[in-house]
């Protein structure tokens, strides 16, 4: 028998250097799966690690606690207890669902009837916090068809769970080795063209050469209803890009969403909107919606009286940095700090350590927002009463639910409420005419039977670390220095450098109590980002709860064992100059 050739030799070797290859390329892909959960289940969670807090600052009640189980600033979090916020419109309102019910039979909401009628609303019931009616609906709908949670899941996530086609698992099997490469992404244009060239032309681009891929595309009308016919007239598509931009930058100042959403009617407008930096630069200097209304100061009182003046210039040497003696009038102090704020703003642009582009910082940089308002859904379970002081297995078990609402207003005010009520019944009456109305329990209005409160909010700077003075809340004028509480001296400067990012980042609310003049409340949050990449600041974490005794000057802690983050949802009814 005459020996093998040297080619039959060589594919030999290939083939067994392949097989090999791919017999140990399984190997290591379930030893990293094996690994991963292994330090998962190692590893300490955010309770248990053991960060070195840094010291609170000196305008903060005695007892704050600043530790890095808020994280940092711009980071989004995953978090367990978020949920898509729902957007709130005018139809939405209860006077408008009375008037429809009135009339027939449009306005009633229609009651479930199949398993999976009853399961979507089970799902919605728990997004709003009420688990005890998503508990019974769940239950309904498993009775009627246990396999109703896969119906669900095929009809609202049926492309995430979407099985690869075969041409996919040809293209690129599961099993191969992974140093062989995939031909998929190997198609080369044929100079005469063919399928190489229609492969290639297929292959998706990235998002900034898809963008710029529109830039020499025109806004085109609609085509003719019917064939022979003219087509109807479309004037913006002859608008020179001058006006255009205009338009646009106009649309920018009365609503950013609005502004967003016409990306979607066109490639033209989508270049637009996203690459204009003129829109982006005025709506990010402006004070509608940018970091022209973010208050770094004190703007009126809790009961939103103007402050005092001398209140006002008695800070003005920490703000300005200058000791001169120089005597600044009220006006003379609101223009420079807002000079000081336009110039923080174009400092960050560009620079080492900013953002990129205008649109960037917008979205980025810790903001907040006055389209809506800012909701917490706190939900804890209670034990019922027990019969002999002895726990049985039919002891009753109560699912307690409440809101918290805080709506935040240009002018550095704001509306604090807690009530049972749900969003829906509740957001539209966060206006400031409805708090008289409020109070004086007028029937027939659909209001809240809690109070709705008063209150004032600002935004921290970098003055804030620098501060040897703390402000008594409710602008009585005066200052004091903040006891020291254990080891720790709230007096003394943090020795921990934070950035501009995570100074800016830090929301200051202080509302006026439930009964009198004699209580205030304080509440210290921070502005982090939760949700899909494309939300930025729509979330608030708690840093600490106070109330304050105006006239024994005692600061006493709420715990927060209960309490949740707040999380931004939009109110379209609300006021765009409010």
């Amino acid at each position: 028998m005459e020996p093998p050739s040297d080619q039959i030799q060589s594919e030999l070797e290939s083939f067994r250097r392949q097989w090999q290859e791919e017999v140990s390329s399984r190997k290591t892909r379930t030893s990293p799966q094996q690994s991963r959960a292994t330090n998962q289940s190692g590893r300490p969670g955010p309770s248990s690690a053991a960060g070195t807090a840094r010291q609170p600052r000196r305008h903060e009640p005695p007892t704050h606690d600043k530790g890095s189980k808020a994280g940092k600033a711009g980071q989004v979090d995953e978090d367990e207890d978020y949920t898509p916020a729902p957007v709130f419109d005018d139809n939405d309102m209860p006077d408008s669902k009375a008037k429809t019910s009135d009339g027939g039979e449009e306005g009633r909401q229609k009651e479930p009837s199949t398993a999976l009628e009853f399961y979507e609303h089970a799902v919605e019931r728990e997004s709003i916090g009420k688990l005890g009616d998503s508990l019974q609906l769940y239950r309904k709908a498993f009775r009627m068809d246990d396999k109703v949670d896969r119906k669900y899941r095929d009809k609202h996530f049926a492309g995430r769970w979407a099985k690869p086609t075969q041409q996919q698992q040809q293209a690129n099997p599961s099993n191969a080795a992974a140093t062989v490469p995939n031909p998929a992404h190997h198609s080369l244009p044929a100079a005469g063209g063919g399928e190489s060239s229609k492969d290639a032309e297929s292959i998706p681009l990235s998002y900034p050469d898809l963008i710029a891929s529109f830039a020499q595309l025109k806004v085109e009308g609609a085509p003719p209803e019917v064939e022979g016919v003219e087509p109807p007239p479309c004037p913006i598509s002859e608008l020179p890009d001058e006006i255009l931009v205009h338009i646009l930058r106009d649309v920018a100042i009365a609503d950013v969403g609005d502004f967003m959403r016409l990306a979607q009617v066109c490639k033209r407008l989508a270049y637009l909107v996203i690459t204009e930096d003129r829109i982006w630069r005025r709506v990010c200097l402006g004070s509608e919606f940018g970091f022209g209304g973010m208050h770094r100061h004190w703007q009126n009182t809790i009961t939103w009286e103007p402050l005092d003046p001398t209140e006002l210039l008695a800070d003005s040497d920490t703000d300005t940095g200058e000791d001169n003696g120089e005597l600044l009038t009220v006006e003379e102090l609101q223009r420079r700090r807002d000079a000081e704020a336009r110039a923080t703003t174009l400092a960050l642009f560009r620079t080492v350590g900013g953002y990129a582009s205008w649109q960037n910082m917008f979205r980025r940089r810790p903001r907040v927002r006055f389209n809506g308002c800012y909701i917490s859904t706190v939900n804890y379970i209670r034990p019922g009463q027990n019969v002999g002081g002895n726990l049985t297995w039919n002891t009753p078990v109560h699912i307690v639910t409440y809101y918290r609402y805080l709506r935040l207003f240009r002018d550095g005010t704001c509306i604090s409420l807690t009530t049972t009520d749900e969003p829906a019944q509740v957001v539209h009456h966060l206006t400031r005419a409805n708090i008289a109305l409020n109070r004086r329990e007028v029937s027939g209005q659909h209001l809240p039977s809690n109070p709705m409160l008063k209150g004032r909010w600002r935004l921290s700077s970098v003055h804030d670390r620098d501060r040897d003075r703390y402000e008594v809340p409710g602008g009585s004028g005066t200052s004091i220095r903040p006891p020291e509480v254990g080891a720790t001296n709230t007096s003394a400067p943090s020795a921990t450098p934070t950035s501009l990012a995570d100074s800016e980042s830090d929301l200051y609310v202080e509302t006026e109590g439930v009964v009198g003049t004699k209580y205030m409340y304080r509440m210290d949050l921070t502005l982090r980002s939760a949700g899909k990449a494309s939300a930025r600041n729509n979330k608030l974490v708690w840093r600490g709860h106070w109330s304050y005794n105006t006239l024994t000057d005692d600061w006493a802690q709420f715990s927060l064992k209960n309490g949740k983050p707040f999380f931004f949802s939009r109110v379209k009814s609300y006021n765009v100059n409010e």
